[in-house]
């Protein structure tokens, strides 16, 4: 299968579907931290629109939709306005299945509302962090590892209390490792 995965530089996602044998490509406007031949770093629509696509994860920044944010929405509209944009035209690519992913944000009020909402704790991590996952022909991710204290416990941890940094908005952004191996799993099936 040939598997794109937009907006990532980590590389996890890209590395998990390759190693279960897919031809998985990366692309995101920064460099990746795992580096690879599979990485394009440039505009993901020059891939969309030239090539062929099976399945496409996406990771559209969520600076300006994710909630957490909402205090400083009004400040931002026209930027809210083309991350939406993005966030629509990536839903709209002709590619057959699809899982776009992103933080409780405005694009459950704006587009649709998330086909489910998943946690790091729920494959095998500590940290918290809701995160909805819009998905086009996909079944909804299975748990695979929960973290039964965690469970009870959903006071905000991980990536959600990181403090400012340079590099905060690319330490918040890394998929979790049970999270990756998960979609590469239980996504990079014919079903």
């Amino acid at each position: 299968m040939r598997v794109l995965i937009a907006c990532e530089f980590s590389g996890r996602v890209r590395e998990a579907f390759n190693k279960k044998g897919h031809e998985s490509w990366s692309c995101d406007f920064l460099t990746t931290e795992i580096s690879s031949y599979r990485h394009y770093q440039g505009d993901v629509f020059d891939l969309i629109d030239t090539e062929h696509w099976d399945l496409m994860i996406a990771h559209p920044p969520c600076v300006h939709l994710a909630v957490s944010g909402a205090l400083h929405f009004h400040k931002k509209k026209i930027r809210q306005k083309r991350a939406l944009a993005f966030v629509q035209d990536l839903l709209d690519s002709p590619i057959h299945k699809i899982a776009l992913e992103n933080p409780v944000s405005v694009i459950s009020t704006k587009i649709r509302k998330p086909d489910q909402y998943i946690q790091p704790w729920m494959f095998g991590h500590e940290e918290t962090k809701k995160t909805g996952l819009w998905l086009k022909n996909l079944p909804l991710l299975k748990p695979t590892n929960i973290m039964e204290n965690r469970r009870a416990n959903l006071t905000p941890s991980g990536q959600n209390k990181l403090g400012p940094s340079p590099t905060r908005s690319m330490d918040r952004g890394r998929t979790y490792q049970g999270i990756a191996d998960a979609m590469a799993d239980q996504w990079g099936c014919d079903y």
